[in-house]
């Protein structure tokens, strides 16, 4: 019984060792950014007015629409890249204290406008001009890449060979190092498109245009988080 005994014992002791030995592992996480120029741009614009008259507040609003159709059509710019779709119409009140009771101010209209330009050297005198015809309302265009998917892999692929130098420098530091990888995760998802700011929609001449936007570079960030085997000498 204890010749059989004896090796069970021993079996017992160096089953925790392994097991120990097998859980040693780093985490870490790597980071990488890819530079790009901008090439397309999406473009959310509106024309809004207010009137006592309804129908004199829609009219302004159509006109202004139908000169910025024209516009886009003059330009190039495929009728499926153009959306002009979004009305809003609503009676707008003020509270009568004298009267106690609310007071028609007249009636508000806006049209939503919006463009997809794959052609980003349009998009100065896009706005300029759409301006100019009477939209009023302009958001920051959102910059993108037509490469974005291929240049985010890029960055992710930049980013994991970052997570392995700090691993291994992790490794180095504690006098060992990096064996297999045991994971990999990606973190997050690619940025969206970033807005180029804007602040006024002043009318201006459009030969000024191509001065006044400069669309800059644009950064697609990636993350990635890895553990790998630790081995200690």
């Amino acid at each position: 019984m204890k010749h059989l005994f004896l090796p069970a014992v021993c079996l017992f002791i160096v089953l925790p060792a392994a097991a120990e030995e097998d859980s040693r592992s780093v985490s870490v996480t790597g980071t990488a950014s890819v530079i790009a120029t901008p090439d397309k741009a999406l473009i959310n614009m509106g024309v809004e007015a207010r009137n006592m008259d309804l129908q004199a507040a829609r009219d302004r609003v159509a006109r202004v629409a139908a000169n910025f159709l024209k516009l886009a059509d003059k330009l190039g710019i495929p009728e499926g890249k153009v959306q002009t779709t979004g009305l809003t119409m609503r009676p707008e009140y003020r509270w009568d204290r004298d009267g106690q009771q609310q007071q028609l101010q007249g009636y508000y209209v806006q049209r939503q406008l919006q463009v997809e330009l794959d052609d980003i050297e349009l998009l100065g005198e896009l706005i300029e001009a759409a301006v100019n015809s009477g939209v009023n309302q302009v958001s920051p265009p959102l910059l993108d890449s037509s490469r974005r998917d291929e240049l985010h892999r890029e960055a992710l692929a930049a980013a994991a060979r970052d997570a392995r130098a700090n691993a291994a420098a992790l490794a180095a530091a504690l006098d060992g190092r990096i064996g297999p990888v045991r994971s990999v995760q990606a973190g997050g998802f690619p940025r969206p498109p970033q807005p180029m700011m804007r602040s006024d929609v002043a009318p201006m001449a459009l030969e000024t245009a191509a001065e006044t936007y400069q669309t800059g570079d644009i950064k697609i960030d990636a993350r990635v988080s890895a553990v790998f085997d630790l081995q200690i000498d």
